[in-house]
């Protein structure tokens, strides 16, 4: 019998039939925070549909800086290029909040969008809301300042992870959002010091999330609004 640990929204949406037999074709998998799961261009061998974890797509601008551009959990699905025909990943996918998935081989997947419109449907209407996300964020990082940015990601983090305390170092969200290291440490330090979260080695916890969202950026509303018009 499959894990009933928690829910993956995209395939929520799916008929009971559909939704039953695409888990057949599914192991339950606990990703670890760190696991890359694909690399820029690489095939993808299996998609990912993350139920209490997250995957970060992080595209790599050379010399050694990154930038974190969308933000995937039990909303959606690792792999959603699939949808468009395309087998190969458009950037590098690593795990930023580790937790329950499921996970799919790319075959099987590719074989489900073709006998299931329900499937299909579902996964365009995904990918409509992950564009928005990837636009929002290049327009997030040119603009706004970074304790908004970080007060964003927080809050992105937390949905996902479904709990107000998750595990996020300063580097690897200094990877995530493109910036020094020594900028994440003021920027937190700013948040702990209005009591929106506490911080200690690697663990965060959202103390005042009201707060918070007036802390983040205008982009946290905007996602949580295409999310509700799009996906439901």
């Amino acid at each position: 019998m499959k894990s009933k640990r928690a829910i993956n929204r995209l395939l929520a949406q799916l008929p009971r039939r559909e939704h039953e037999e695409l888990l057949a074709h599914c192991e339950d998998v606990d990703l670890v925070q760190g696991q890359v799961l694909a690399l820029p261009g690489e095939l993808m061998d299996h998609v990912y549909f993350p139920m209490s974890s997250s995957i970060a797509r992080v595209v790599e601008a050379g010399n050694g800086s990154s930038l974190g551009v969308a933000l995937i959990g039990n909303e959606g699905m690792f792999g959603a290029s699939l949808l468009l025909g395309i087998t190969s990943s458009p950037a590098r996918a690593v795990v930023q909040g580790a937790g329950a998935a499921w996970k799919m081989s790319a075959a099987r997947f590719k074989s489900s969008l073709a006998e299931k419109i329900a499937l299909r449907r579902a996964g365009h209407s995904y990918l409509y809301v992950l564009f928005d996300q990837l636009a929002r964020t290049a327009g997030c990082t040119r603009f706004h300042l970074l304790e908004e940015r970080l007060a964003r990601w927080l809050l992105m983090t937390s949905d996902r992870a479904g709990s107000s305390s998750f595990h996020m170092t300063h580097e690897f969200l200094a990877h995530t959002l493109g910036v020094r290291r020594v900028g994440i440490t003021r920027a937190a330090t700013a948040l702990q010091k209005r009591k929106l979260i506490h911080y200690a080695r690697g663990e965060i916890v959202i103390l005042d999330r009201k707060g918070l969202v007036k802390a983040a950026c205008a982009c946290y509303a905007a996602d949580l609004a295409s999310y509700q018009r799009v996906l439901g």
